[in-house]
């Protein structure tokens, strides 16, 4: 099986067609069964084309789970609706045969709610779209000028930190000590990075900014 996050996360890469050509190459090589996270694919704050996985070709479509769901773009996680979409017949049996007992069926509230993003979010997620994309830009700005390296990222709300030049050994327990939590590098395989969430409002961000630059001025200092 190859797990795959498209968009990435935490990266926030949206994948050109020849980049996920060339991981379906590996796929049909190995005859792995693709498990494509699209849960961020409405979250593309650049203007770039979101190419599901199972759309590249008929192979594709026949090995290929897409993992969706509402909740990251809508906010509405606790609603517990997800959804799979999986063209093999076969492979769509088997699904259903394994989750039985461990994954729990959509609830009616849950479902009510993503039909009504869905069918009548289009306005409002244009404009969480740019409220998002202006919260990267300021990010980007005021972090330029620190020690910190803040990858471009082109979708989704979560900045993948670079924060190696500062040599901090722990730099996720030295940033939640200056008030400011994120997620730690760690868990995602090197410590010297870190998550931070900017889908809040501008001015949580300002003031999660300000606290980073304080403690990075008083680190420096010392």
């Amino acid at each position: 099986m190859l797990l795959l996050c498209n968009p990435h996360n935490p990266g926030g890469t949206v994948y050109t067609k020849a980049e996920l050509l060339a991981i379906h190459k590996l796929a049909e090589k190995y005859d792995l069964i693709v498990v494509s996270d699209e849960i961020h694919c409405d979250l593309i704050l650049d203007d770039l084309p979101h190419i599901p996985f199972a759309s590249l070709n008929e192979d594709a479509a026949n090995r290929t789970i897409t993992l969706m769901a509402p909740s990251k773009t809508f906010n509405i996680a606790g609603l517990g609706y997800a959804f799979a979409v999986i063209e093999n017949s076969q492979l769509r049996q088997a699904f259903n045969k394994e989750r039985a007992g461990l994954i729990a069926s959509p609830n009616m509230l849950g479902l009510t709610a993503a039909i009504a993003a869905y069918e009548e979010g289009q306005e409002w997620h244009q404009a969480l779209l740019q409220y998002l994309a202006e919260n990267r830009d300021l990010l980007a700005e005021r972090l330029s000028a620190t020690p910190i390296k803040m990858l471009h990222l082109e979708a989704t709300y979560l900045a993948w930190l670079d924060v190696s030049a500062l040599g901090l050994d722990n730099p996720y327990q030295f940033f939640v000590d200056a008030g400011v939590g994120m997620s730690d590098g760690k868990d995602f395989g090197d410590a010297n990075f870190l998550r931070l969430n900017f889908g809040c409002p501008k001015s949580v961000l300002e003031e999660a900014i300000q606290r980073i630059e304080s403690a990075l001025k008083t680190y420096q200092a010392s």
